[in-house]
């Protein structure tokens, strides 16, 4: 009784030091964003800004345009969530439903897919791109981010997909429903909260995305939230500490507000495509 007690107390302190190691970042960053020029200049930095201000926001948005950079990473963000979803349900579903040879390797591909860094297949998609003259232009980008959410897309929605029982579709099929009815009227209702899920964590993952849009986004007007907030960085590394914070607090707040409504969604999704029917 003792061991079982002392190694829920052990499980509850190495959770609670797991989430203020992730959390402490965040903190720091609203912390500092509401700090003065000379509070962050002190020797003896606080948690608690002594002064609170709201100068650094106000700087943020005079120095670079936060606004059309957040158009900007809204728009390709929504284009490539909705895009991968349309893609990504109906191989889902046939997945799911036909498991062939086929099928299985498709599932292969997925789970291999998610080891290649992003560093070994940049050039081969800004080639492509350049040939499709797409190179500094969100629509390439929206491509590429497309291609990266759909095999994650795919691993969700296919879990979401197994859990829905085939005997709902065998009974609206005996009932005399089409194929076409029945994956529209039964079906589809029940997929809806896995499709909004997997909606959101595609456009969270292109929201924060950074490594591409450096590199294929060359001109301001066309650069993503993420890119720009680089821009409060001087050439030589020093950086603009407080309207730094200042913006990334506002751009990570989406992202936050998001994970928070979709996490327990995420993880069902993962779990079911975990179980064996």
């Amino acid at each position: 009784m003792r061991t079982s007690t002392s190694g829920r107390v052990g499980q509850y302190a190495a959770l609670l030091a797991y989430l203020v190691f992730l959390a402490f970042p965040f903190l720091w960053l609203v912390s500092t964003a509401f700090k003065s020029p000379r509070e962050l200049g002190s020797l003896h930095p606080t948690w608690i800004p002594r002064d609170p201000t709201l100068d650094n926001f106000r700087q943020a948005f005079d120095e670079q345009p936060l606004l059309r950079a957040a158009g900007n990473s809204l728009l390709a963000a929504l284009a490539a969530a909705a895009i991968a979803v349309l893609i990504a349900t109906p191989l889902a579903y046939v997945m799911a439903r036909h498991r062939t040879r086929l099928a299985k390797a498709a599932t292969g591909w997925v789970v291999v897919s998610q080891a290649f860094p992003l560093v070994l297949v940049i050039i081969p998609l800004f080639l492509v791109l350049k040939n499709l003259r797409l190179i500094n232009s969100l629509v390439g980008l929206v491509m590429v981010y497309v291609v990266w959410a759909l095999p994650f897309a795919l691993w969700m929605l296919v879990g979401y997909v197994r859990a829905v029982p085939t005997e709902l579709e065998e009974a609206a099929a005996v009932d005399g429903a089409g194929r076409l009815r029945t994956l529209v009227s039964v079906t589809a209702p029940l997929l809806a909260p896995g499709i909004v899920a997997t909606a959101l964590f595609a456009f969270i993952t292109a929201w924060n995305e950074f490594f591409f849009a450096l590199v294929l986004l060359k001109t301001a007007d066309k650069q993503t939230l993420p890119v720009v907030l680089t821009h409060f960085i001087g050439a030589e590394g020093v950086a603009d500490l407080g309207p730094l914070a200042a913006a990334a607090f506002l751009a990570t707040l989406p992202s936050l507000v998001i994970f928070a409504v979709i996490q327990r969604r995420i993880t069902g999704g993962m779990l079911t495509g975990a179980v064996k029917s």
